[in-house]
């Protein structure tokens, strides 16, 4: 499995933990030093069923600052996953990938159900 995160979020450090004393083998990447591609971003989209709109990191400083609430809805996919390989602190964390699942966020219920 691959675990993006971003050391300094405690949401993150949770998730890691979460993930530690379950005894989970993943390899971590720090999303702000080796952001996702938009190749990434697009196929783990397809994978996790969700709306694009749930890989952005909605109450960062960096999407409230490009006021993105209102221009994502008129953005297109390919503009929106550019976006987001462009700067890895506006994509949503930790993201979890495994083999057929794609996790945004950490909600220990949705990770424990998904990992079992």
């Amino acid at each position: 499995m691959l675990f993006l995160w971003y050391p300094k979020c405690t949401t993150c450090q949770k998730a890691k933990a979460f993930l530690d004393g379950r005894g989970v083998s993943y390899e971590a990447r720090d999303i702000k030093l080796e952001n996702p591609t938009a190749e990434e971003l697009w196929i783990w989209w397809q994978k996790s069923g969700l709306p694009l709109k749930k890989f952005f990191n909605t109450s960062g400083l960096q999407y409230k600052a490009l006021g993105l609430k209102d221009k994502l809805p008129e953005m297109s996919k390919e503009e929106q996953l550019a976006l987001l390989a462009a700067d890895g602190m506006l994509v949503k964390r930790p993201i979890l990938v495994g083999e057929d699942f794609v996790l945004t966020g950490f909600r220990p219920a949705e990770w424990e159900t998904v990992l079992g």
